[in-house]
């Protein structure tokens, strides 16, 4: 019998035209494919047998974190190359005997029989879109993970979200400082003083509410949906003293109630408020600010055709978000009655933290082995690799939306110009 990779070949031969875009070492040790290529381990028939019952990038994914298909370098740079070739030569489908043909190598590689196991940690949600129930969920699935796992791939900010990187390139300056460049820019925007007011909805583990207490002397109205952030973030500002300025509530973003806020900041939660929510979620925002008070919205983007995170992110990251165009999410902002004065993307930004966060994942990769177990381990190195690629490649976008709600003459107490905003210290 032929090598496996020899039959393997032959097998992809009648979907991808030309070269493969890989080198594949099957799993009886042969070898195919160009030898500048990133190498494509397949450890068991079982990485075949998966794109069989589930083809596209879910089956791909699911080789990857059972171990069952791994990659040899950097995952992120294979990924790159492969999906450029791919995307150059689209896959064809082959004709009634090419199929007959293309079926029996399947048969002889071990790639058809009963599906294998699917890994652990696909998420499962009930109820209505959305619903409460059903948000909590989700909430959970992705941020409770353990407040220990994400004090290993984070800098000690607990920051979650995109960077803001005023130093790049300089080996001193790192992703801790990049977070806090995020932070303070978030408040000079918001025009942050002593004694404001700040709804900070979606708040992660605190780092925006705790940095604005503490620089700025802010009192901080903290919403979550995760009961462990809800916990993390009291203690956090206790520990810190500012639980004097600082009240962290477990509840939805529905369920908000007060207004007349100074400004509020929602950093990366808007995508899991979903597509026919959002109007709603702007019209509390809204509601939430006092005349000529300041919104500032840290939100992730996709292109109209492709909301979602994929099959992948959907399934075992993030279920249930959504993403849209940044100029959609700048009309939905208007028609609630917000003014928006600025828009700044941050898409390169966004690839340098995660790659950070990538580094992290790597010289931790035992304690989060441990903590979390290989498969989760495999889950999350799969997908930083990948989100830092959808930012490096513009198929993701992230952008800081500052808005205002102007007071009833049409005044929004904004500066003339933004340079305070940019500047180490300043007036806002």
């Amino acid at each position: 019998m032929s090598p496996a990779a020899d039959r393997l070949a032959r097998l992809l031969g009648h979907f991808l035209p030309g070269p493969l875009p890989v080198r594949v070492r099957a799993w009886d040790g042969s070898q195919t494919g160009p030898a500048g290529a990133p190498l494509v381990l397949l450890r068991s028939p079982d990485a075949l047998r998966r794109l069989v019952w589930q083809p596209g990038e879910l089956g791909l994914a699911e080789a990857y974190v059972t171990g069952d298909l791994d990659v040899e370098g950097d995952l992120a740079d294979a990924l790159s190359r492969a999906g450029r070739s791919v995307r150059d030569r689209p896959a064809t489908r082959p004709g009634p005997a090419g199929m007959t043909a293309a079926t029996a190598l399947a048969v002889r590689l071990g790639a058809v029989g009963p599906p294998p196991k699917r890994p652990d940690g696909r998420a499962r949600l009930t109820g209505g879109l959305h619903s409460v129930a059903r948000d909590r969920a989700g909430i959970s699935h992705h941020y409770d993970l353990s407040n220990d796992f994400y004090a290993l791939l984070l800098d000690e900010s607990m920051a979650y979200s995109c960077g803001y990187w005023t130093r790049p390139g300089d080996p001193a300056y790192t992703l801790a400082d990049a977070q806090r460049d995020k932070l303070d820019l978030i408040c000079r925007k918001l025009g942050l003083g002593p004694g404001d007011r700040l709804l900070d909805v979606g708040c992660g583990w605190g780092s925006l509410t705790v940095h604005a207490a503490r620089e700025h002397k802010v009192r901080v109205t903290a919403v979550t949906l995760s009961r462990a952030q809800h916990e993390f973030v009291t203690a956090r500002a206790a520990r810190e003293g500012v639980s004097d300025l600082v009240d962290v509530q477990l509840r939805h973003w529905r369920d908000i109630d007060g207004g007349g806020y100074d400004a509020a900041a929602a950093v990366e939660m808007g995508e899991h408020v979903g597509d026919a929510e959002y109007p709603a979620f702007a019209t509390k925002l809204h509601d939430a600010l006092c005349p000529e008070g300041r919104l500032l919205i840290q939100q992730m983007s996709r292109g109209a055709h492709a909301p979602g995170g994929g099959a992948f992110i959907e399934t075992y990251i993030a279920p249930d978000m959504h993403m849209r165009p940044v100029g959609r999410t700048v009309d939905v902002l208007e028609t609630a009655g917000l003014e928006v004065r600025s828009v700044e993307s941050l898409r390169e930004h966004y690839t340098t933290t995660i790659d950070a966060w990538r580094a992290t994942l790597e010289q931790r990769w035992s304690d989060i082995e441990a903590l979390v177990g290989t498969t989760t381990a495999r889950v999350w190195r799969l997908y930083l690799a990948g989100a830092s690629l959808a930012f490096a490649e513009r198929r993701m976008g992230v952008d800081q939306i500052l808005a205002v709600r102007p007071a009833r003459e049409g005044t929004s107490g904004m500066p003339a110009t933004p340079a305070g905003w940019y500047a180490e210290a300043g007036p806002a």
